[in-house]
């Protein structure tokens, strides 16, 4: 047996061998900060390793496309379009993060404010 090559060890996967060999999100509302839920009555039967290891993370709750993508290991770029063939296929629902809508100050308040650091 031959010892590795440096340009390939052990455990290494290329980044469109991870993705199923395409690189292209089936969709285009995903990004980093979506929210993926996982549908646990869906089986993972069929699955690849990756997506059956983005599975097993989102089962127990809600996780980011960018944390899956830091406990997977894999490139942002790389996760999104496993985790959007996976909502294609019904596996995961997902969700835009809640963001609350900022809340409408009072302009005399802001001018009030403003004035006292001009006079700093």
């Amino acid at each position: 047996m031959s010892p590795p090559s440096a340009h390939r060890r052990r455990g290494m996967v290329r980044p469109y061998a991870a993705a199923g060999g395409n690189l292209t999100p089936t969709r285009s509302t995903l990004d980093p900060a979506t929210l993926l839920i996982a549908d646990p009555k869906v089986p993972l039967t069929g699955l690849g390793a990756y997506p059956h290891r983005l599975m097993a993370l989102c089962l127990p709750g809600v996780l980011s496309v960018a944390e899956a993508a830091v406990r997977l290991e894999l490139p942002v770029a790389v996760t999104m379009p496993i985790a959007s063939r996976l909502v294609d296929s019904g596996h995961l629902v997902a969700r835009a993060p809640f963001v609350p809508a900022a809340d409408r100050h009072d302009r005399a308040f802001l001018e009030r404010i403003l004035d006292g650091l001009r006079k700093l």
